[in-house]
C-alpha cells in the first residue's frame, strides 16, 4: 500500500485573502517579522499497491479533476510506501 500526500496552493499570481487575513492577525500579535502567509489544502490518501506510474497518473487525474482548480491553483504530491 502507498500513502500519498497532496498539497494544493494558490499560484503566486493569485491573491490569497485567507493568507492575508492570517498574516494580519499574526502581525497584531506582534510577530512583525512574518512577511507572507499562503493558505492551501492538504490531502492524505491510502492507495492500493500498483505500479508507481499507474498511481502517479491516477493522482494527476484526481488533482486535475477534483482537488485543485488548475486555473488558480497548483499542486504537488508525494508517494511513499505506507508503514
Amino acid at each position: 500500500m502507498y500513502e500519498v500526500k497532496v498539497y494544493v496552493m494558490y499560484k503566486e499570481s493569485i491573491l490569497d485573502p485567507q493568507g492575508e487575513a492570517v498574516k494580519s492577525a499574526i502581525h497584531r500579535l506582534g510577530y512583525d517579522e512574518i512577511q507572507e502567509v499562503r493558505m492551501g489544502k492538504y490531502f492524505e490518501m491510502k492507495v492500493t499497491k500498483k505500479e508507481k506510474s499507474f498511481i502517479e497518473k491516477r493522482i494527476e487525474e484526481i488533482c486535475d479533476r477534483l482537488l485543485a482548480n488548475v486555473t488558480m491553483e497548483s499542486y504537488q504530491y508525494e508517494i511513499m510506501e505506507a508503514r
